[in-house]
């Protein structure tokens, strides 16, 4: 029976040498939905994102993605999963000498046999989902930052995965093309029946359009809920998040010796 989770997280550990960054992680990602990971920079967030595309090990604990332990899978087994994974990076990564075309044609050719023919009618159906068929034979370095976003998330379709993971995918993006890429993510999100998982800092983007929220706070899950219930968290790490407060648990100064005794008045 297939399990209500696509990705599951037990008692997770892990640490760059002896840094702990993630410290008992459990987490749970329902198919079908839309989830932001949330946090503060450096919290580990798109190390989750890591360790479910099996690029990191967690030092204890299980990552499980479509009842599969993936840490422990064979290199030729890692990669057949790897295949129903999309992933968006923070900036796009396309090939800068190759078309938007070719780019969106990129994994149909390197994981499928299929004809060219075939090849072409994706590539325009998968750039005619992100509205871009028009600029198909445009260059990286001719599109604007959106553009290169949707391109991106393009490619990131093209062989229909199971789970779609996007990492800061609002980052350097105006309000306009900010939300055509929220709105994006939760349409094709919808329309292949897919997961996705949004790690974000990005509150009023994010919150349109996703289903639920875990919140990473020195290294563990401190809330999670819907966005409404995190909107009402009386949290005091999550409130001065959400409400993007000065000063709080993440405190403004940088702990210090008292002001006075670094100016030589003490005493």
């Amino acid at each position: 029976m297939q399990s209500q989770s696509i990705v599951e997280f037990s008692r997770v550990d892990f640490s760059y040498d002896a840094e702990p960054l993630l410290k008992g992680i459990d987490l749970r990602l329902p198919r079908r939905k839309v989830i932001a990971i949330m946090g503060g920079s450096g919290s580990g967030k798109t190390t989750l994102l890591r360790l479910i595309g099996g690029q990191l090990r967690p030092q204890r604990g299980e990552v499980n993605v479509d009842g599969k332990a993936i840490h422990r899978l064979s290199h030729a087994d890692l990669y057949t999963l790897r295949r129903r994974m999309g992933m968006l990076f923070q900036f796009g990564a396309l090939f800068t000498d190759l078309s938007v075309y070719d780019n969106v044609a990129f994994p149909l050719r390197e994981h499928t046999r299929l004809p060219e023919s075939m090849v072409r009618d994706l590539v325009l159906m998968k750039l005619q989902a992100v509205g871009l068929r028009g600029a198909s034979q445009l260059k990286p370095a001719e599109l604007s930052g959106g553009m290169a976003r949707r391109v991106a998330l393009a490619r990131a379709i093209a062989l229909d995965p199971m789970l779609m993971m996007y990492d800061e995918p609002f980052t350097g993006l105006d309000p306009i093309s900010t939300g055509v890429i929220a709105n994006l993510i939760r349409r094709l999100n919808d329309a292949l029946g897919a997961t996705s998982i949004v790690v974000t800092h990005d509150v009023e983007a994010s919150f349109k359009i996703v289903d639920y929220v875990y919140f990473i706070s020195r290294g563990e899950i401190v809330a999670q809920g819907t966005p409404r219930q995190i909107m009402e968290s009386d949290q005091p790490f999550v409130r001065q998040f959400v409400n993007g407060e000065v000063d709080g648990p993440v405190r403004f100064h940088y702990a210090a010796q008292p002001y006075d005794a670094d100016l030589g008045l003490a005493g």
